[in-house]
This record gives C-alpha cells, structure tokens and sequence, in this order.
C-alpha cells in the first residue's frame, strides 16, 4: 500500500498562493487516481480536486475551480495543489489519498473508496 505525506501548507493572507505536495512511497502512483481533500474545523471533510493515473483528467469542487490546479508528476511519485487567490473559507487540513478505483470521472469516486491517506497539512488563510 502506498504511503503519502503531504507538505507545503502554511499561514498566508487573503489573494495569497500556496502550492502543496504530496509524495509517495511504497509503490508508484502511475497505478493510483490521487485526490485532494479538506477539513475545516467542526466540518466534514470534502473533494477538493482529483486528477486520473496518467494526469490526463482533472476534476475540482465549484469552490475552487478556477482557483486551485492540481497535477502530478509520476516520475517523482509526487502530486500538487497549487493554490491561488486564496479566501479565509479555504482555511483547512488540506489531505491527499489514492485509489487503485477506475473511473471515468474521478470526482465520481467516493473518498471512502480511498485507502491511502497522508497525514494532512495545514492552511490558514488569514490578515
């Protein structure tokens, strides 16, 4: 099973940019859809975006479309958040995951269809 830990988050003021990283080991993610996930504090945790094995498709919520762009890199066994024009409502645990699922649409994969998870990254977006 592969392991994922995430990196990159940090305290950043409104209309500010983050990018996160997520880097595999244990096996190679050219077999894996990758998602992104968050938790605000008190809520559930929710899709972000998801990206298919080869990077080909990517999928994001309404709240950040236009706003986040997720990626991969295989070759490094590493996945990317890059997050810009950021709100206070981003304010997160920000989480990646992989499935071995296939789908066509990935957003359609329920994350409790995900059984790897990193351990989580914060994001605080604040003045």
């Amino acid at each position: 099973q592969v392991q994922l830990v995430e990196s990159g988050g940090g305290l950043v003021q409104p209309g500010g940019s983050l990018r996160l990283s997520c880097v595999a080991s244990g096996a190679t993610l050219d077999d894996y859809i990758m998602g992104w996930f968050r938790q605000a504090p008190g809520k559930e945790r929710k899709g972000v975006s998801c990206i298919s094995s080869g990077g080909g498709s990517t999928n994001y919520a309404g709240s950040v479309e236009g706003r986040f762009t997720v990626s991969r890199d295989n070759a490094k066994s590493t996945l990317y958040l890059q997050m810009n024009n950021l709100k206070p409502e981003d304010t997160a645990v920000y989480y990646c995951a992989a499935t071995t699922l296939r789908a066509e649409v990935c957003s359609t994969i329920s994350q409790y269809e995900y059984a790897s998870w990193g351990q989580g990254t914060q994001v605080t977006v604040s003045s």
